[in-house]
């Protein structure tokens, strides 16, 4: 069945259908990952996003039961270029699109999605329209302009737990181990509270194969509620949408800083901190999502390959450079990518050092995490 594909700016892309007969609104952005378009998915930083995968051949290892990074698909829908006519993987449970069809998320391919992505890069973001059972490229392209976008709104309360729970390990975390570097911090169980903007599963895992005992809370969880449980450390998730849109999440977090406990952000947990330092946060012209983005580490001069998911960043100008180090740089257009207070036990990275799906180059972060608790620990 014929799929259209309608830009706010009138574009109107045809392709072949797949995954749900539905229609659906969301901002576009493309992803330049050669693998884990799974985990991508189920990513909740996409909330509202719709992906434009840059890597040609899509569905080929379908999809199993062990590589999501939350509940179900994220994403409001998938822009390929093609379609895998079989699936062969031993892990595989059912095929991309009959997946996408049980999750109501729908999905164009035979797009030319070179020409789409130099579109983005050249214009920036745009808001579309999908559909897949028939809508016209008319009504579309109204449902698109009508769209209120995803600046200024909190997403964050469509992918939030809505109750606290303790992290189980699985299974499927003994390779997160096997990739730690130094396993000096497991030598006692950290209690570690997660606050899940959006958290991937990913990052659980991280946290507990290097030897926290972690409680997940709300997003809107106060930070009397937080420190009420005596955590060793305070951690800050990934999650969708604008940090302009959390004023809780940034009151929370600036009274957690005050606290001095040992505090570790990722991505929006990055840009919330940041704003609670009284910085603003800017929408990049088109974000960083893939597995290839190069960053500096200041201090060292060590390049690092990272995995990212992110339209908007902290204003280094505004930061305090007498409390703040800058500590990461982006190599592609020297955006911030990571801060730490120089007097509280405090930082974060904008980027995902869990991967999932990604480079594991910057895994030994975590490290750091539980070096400062260890080391507060000892004061």
């Amino acid at each position: 069945m014929t799929a259209v594909l309608v830009l706010e700016d009138g574009t109107v892309i045809e392709g072949q259908a797949f995954g749900a007969k539905t229609d659906a609104v969301f901002e576009l952005v493309f992803n330049t990952s050669m693998t884990g378009y799974q985990e991508i998915l189920t990513d909740p930083s996409y909330r509202g996003q719709g992906v434009l995968f840059t890597v040609s051949h899509i569905g080929n290892v379908g999809i199993n039961l062990e590589d999501d990074e939350s509940a179900k698909p994220q994403v409001s829908a998938a822009v390929i270029r093609s379609l895998s006519p079989a699936v062969s993987n031993w892990r595989s449970a059912l095929s991309l699109s009959d997946w996408l069809a049980q999750q109501h998320v729908p999905g164009i391919s035979g797009v030319d999605t070179r020409w789409l992505t130099r579109k983005l890069r050249d214009g920036g973001v745009q808001k579309a329209a999908l559909s897949t059972r028939g809508t016209s490229a008319e009504e579309l392209l109204k449902m698109a302009r009508a769209w209120e976008g995803l600046d200024g709104r909190d997403v964050v309360k469509e992918v939030t737990c809505g109750e606290s729970y303790h992290w189980v390990d699985d299974e499927g975390s003994k390779w997160v181990q096997a990739v730690n570097s130094d396993q000096s911090s497991v030598s006692r169980k950290w209690k570690v509270v997660a606050y899940d903007f959006g958290i991937k599963e990913n990052i659980l895992r991280h946290l507990s194969s290097c030897g926290a005992n972690v409680t997940v809370v709300p997003a809107d969880t106060t930070a009397d509620e937080a420190l009420a449980l005596k955590p060793d450390g305070i951690f800050l998730s990934n999650g969708p949408g604008d940090p302009a849109g959390l004023p809780y999440a940034v009151k929370a977090v600036g009274k957690l800083i005050e606290s001095n406990t040992p505090i570790f952000g990722i991505c929006l947990g990055h840009q919330l901190i940041g704003r609670a330092l009284g910085a603003d946060t800017h929408k990049l012209k088109f974000g960083h999502h893939g597995g290839n983005h190069p960053v500096q580490h200041l201090p060292s001069g060590k390049v690092l390959i990272t995995a990212q998911n992110h339209n908007y960043c902290v204003t280094e100008g505004d930061l305090n450079k007498d409390e703040v180090e800058i500590t990461y740089k982006s190599l592609n257009d020297d955006s911030l990518e990571g801060l730490k207070m120089k007097n509280k036990p405090i930082f974060s990275v904008q980027f995902h050092p869990e991967a999932a799906a990604g480079p594991h180059d910057a895994h030994d972060i975590f490290n750091e995490f539980f070096k400062m608790m260890k080391d507060k620990d000892n004061d």
